[in-house]
């Protein structure tokens, strides 16, 4: 009797399996061992396994966002999907503990909740799988997973790349090992590309052009509404319209000493400016208002309520939810994670409220946003605490230069948009979601 010879799927993934259970010690302990810059999992370890928290929400549309920047591209489609599908709940999942902490935001929906993926063991795999019973899964950028692939195409669940992006060097390594990228893109149902060229790079791969659209980048879909502007004008009149203000925001542990370096220079030539400092991570608000004090800045944090004025010289942010606000009412923004090797944050959040803005040299997490701010003159780039006090001191004292570099950051934004609506387009026809019908007039 003849055998049914393996396909090369079956032996790429098996051969891949193999080897991540050889390497699984080393693998979960570079996950789970907190470094500077990269916290742990902490209690909820467990769900890289497929076991832990039981479900919160019932037939989610599963979302993952690897890290900080996919959860920020994530937001707008997150968003979209729960107005214009009020009923749909979302499981939203992070490898990284950064990125859990970015999605806190999104979480005071209770349709959306949030879960560490499963590591791409088969049995990890599978027990995520029915334990939460997701309708489809949506993936952000690249994240390309082969037993995740493969158990989501068993059960006959859309797989969909969202804000797909394809360097030409990532696409000549995928031609060395062809038959692999095949075992991967065989199971998605669509990809939507940032640009033409990255669909141009899947073609030569041999992915059906039929399942390729080019839809732009969601993370430019960064809109505030004047609720948040008009809050931003009220805190200014607290902090005092006349008064030099500017926000570092999310810093981490060996930045925030960077920062109240600058400040501290920046004091001398200005004595009335203001800094509002605001840590990336809660559980670090009370060790940095302390350091504040330690470098003898008289220090408020605004979960007090307290006004700060002439006498106050650092402004603690210590709430969630508000650095929009925060950023409206600041003269420039400096946005951290970028003097420490973390990787930076998202500069498009002042940009798009107009803010002129400054980043450090250590920005791979929005190495693209970043570039194209930095090619129009929207954000400055500073090395170290010297280079930061000298650029806040000179945008001080241009309010024409800052105004210069917040329309540029502006105009980028709104030059990018729509690549959202382009998405919400493609998910109805490609997970058959029913188009809702029009609102009722009033």
């Amino acid at each position: 009797m003849l055998t049914r010879q393996p396909q090369p799927f079956d032996l790429y993934r098996g051969a891949y399996s193999a080897l991540l259970y050889l390497l699984a010690p080393l693998i979960m302990l570079r996950l789970l061992w907190p470094r500077r810059g990269k916290p742990g999992h902490g209690r909820r370890w467990p769900e890289l396994l497929g076991i832990g928290q039981a479900p919160q929400v019932a037939a989610p549309i599963w979302l993952h966002a690897v890290s900080v920047g996919e959860v920020v591209a994530a937001g707008p489609v997150i968003r979209a999907l729960r107005e214009r599908y009020p009923e749909q709940s979302i499981l939203l999942t992070t490898t990284t503990r950064t990125g859990a902490d970015a999605a806190q935001g999104l979480l005071r929906d209770p349709l959306i909740m949030h879960r560490y993926a499963p590591l791409d063991f088969p049995g990890a795999v599978a027990r995520f799988l029915n334990r939460y019973q997701p309708l489809a899964m949506l993936l952000m950028e690249t994240e390309l997973w082969p037993n995740q692939l493969a158990a989501c195409r068993r059960r006959r669940m859309p797989v969909v790349l969202l804000n797909a992006r394809l360097s030409e060097r990532s696409c000549r390594r995928y031609q060395r090992f062809q038959g692999l990228f095949d075992s991967l893109a065989g199971n998605l149902s669509l990809l939507l590309c940032q640009h033409q060229d990255d669909a141009d790079r899947f073609v030569r791969l041999g992915v059906d052009a039929a399942r390729l659209q080019v839809t732009g980048s969601v993370k430019f879909d960064i809109t505030y509404a004047a609720a948040v502007t008009d809050a931003g004008q009220a805190l200014r009149r607290q902090l005092g319209d006349d008064r030099p203000v500017w926000i570092a925001a999310s810093t981490h542990e060996g930045e925030d000493e960077q920062v109240l370096a600058a400040f501290a220079r920046v004091r001398r030539a200005v004595p009335r400016a203001l800094l509002i400092l605001v840590p990336r991570h809660p559980q670090r608000f009370d060790g940095v208002f302390a350091l504040c004090r330690s470098h003898g800045f008289v220090t408020v944090r605004r979960s007090d309520g307290v006004a700060p004025g002439d006498g106050i010289q650092v402004y603690l942010g210590d709430t969630m939810g508000e650095l929009p606000l925060m950023f409206a009412a600041s003269d420039l923004a400096f946005v951290g994670g970028s003097l420490v090797d973390v990787g930076g944050h998202n500069l498009l959040e002042p940009a798009a409220l107009g803010k002129a803005a400054l980043t450090g040299p250590h920005y791979f997490n929005f190495s693209d946003i970043t570039r194209q701010l930095l090619a129009k003159g929207a954000v400055q780039e500073v090395g170290d605490a010297e280079a930061l006090a000298g650029a806040v001191l000179a945008l001080f004292a241009d309010p024409t230069e800052r105004t210069r570099m917040g329309a540029a950051g502006q105009a980028v934004v709104q030059e990018n948009q729509g690549a959202l609506q382009r998405t919400m387009l493609a998910l109805e026809t490609t997970l058959r979601m029913p188009v809702p019908p029009p609102a009722s007039p009033e």
